[in-house]
Order: C-alpha cells, then sequence, then structure tokens
C-alpha cells in the first residue's frame, strides 16, 4: 500500500499545480491538493517501515477523509459545470477530483485493511 499512496501523492502533486496553473497562477488555494500530495508522501516513504506501516496507514486514511469532506462541497455543482454556467470551472474540476481522488484512497485502503486482516487472522 505504501507504492499506492506514493502514487497518489503524484496524483495529488499534479492536481494542485495543474489547478494552479488552470487559474492562472493567481489563486494559491488551488494548491491546497499539493498538500496532501506531501503528506501522502511523507506517509508513503514512512509506510515502508513495516513497524510503522499500520499507524502511517491510518493516519492517511484520515487525511483522505478529511481531503474528502474538504472538497465534496463541489460536487453537487458539476451539472453547473457542464452547462456551462459555472462561477468558478477551474476550482469545481480541481475540487471533484481531489473528492474523487480521496474517495478512491479510502476505498483501496479500507479494501487493503480487510485483506491484511484476513491473511493475520488465517
Amino acid at each position: 500500500m505504501s507504492s499506492t499512496t506514493l502514487a497518489f501523492a503524484f496524483a495529488y502533486l499534479v492536481l494542485g499545480i495543474g489547478g494552479f496553473v488552470l487559474t492562472g497562477s493567481t489563486h494559491k488555494t488551488a494548491l491546497i491538493p499539493c498538500v496532501f500530495g506531501v503528506l501522502f508522501l511523507v506517509f508513503g516513504l514512512l509506510a515502508r517501515k513495516d513497524n510503522l506501516r499500520k499507524h502511517v496507514m491510518h493516519a492517511a486514511v484520515l487525511i483522505a477523509l478529511l481531503a474528502f469532506l474538504g472538497t465534496a462541497r463541489s460536487l453537487p455543482h458539476l451539472p453547473e459545470l457542464f452547462n456551462r454556467t459555472a462561477e468558478k470551472p477551474a476550482a469545481i474540476i480541481t475540487q471533484a477530483l481531489n473528492a474523487a481522488l480521496s474517495l478512491a484512497f479510502i476505498f483501496l485502503a479500507v479494501r487493503s485493511f480487510i485483506q491484511a486482516r484476513r491473511a493475520r487472522n488465517s
């Protein structure tokens, strides 16, 4: 799961930098996904140590949950984006992608936790 976390770190960093460029490099808040990317990078590297893996991965899921909760508010605005009536389309796109990334990470992590528990019990 550490490799997956590192892949998500890269995706968050690309999303943050891409959002910053999409907004004309004027809105610093577009770099918020980069914060998640840096955190996931640290978590992914720390998860390579066997004695830290369990705790670090749970922390990563908590951060992903917070990221999802913070960005899911953009999801109701997707119809406005498709109708081309959205006020800030770049913000809606980056927030929706951040929410999707976060939800995907949570899903993969929970699945990994379940598999690890089953392997430990058998």
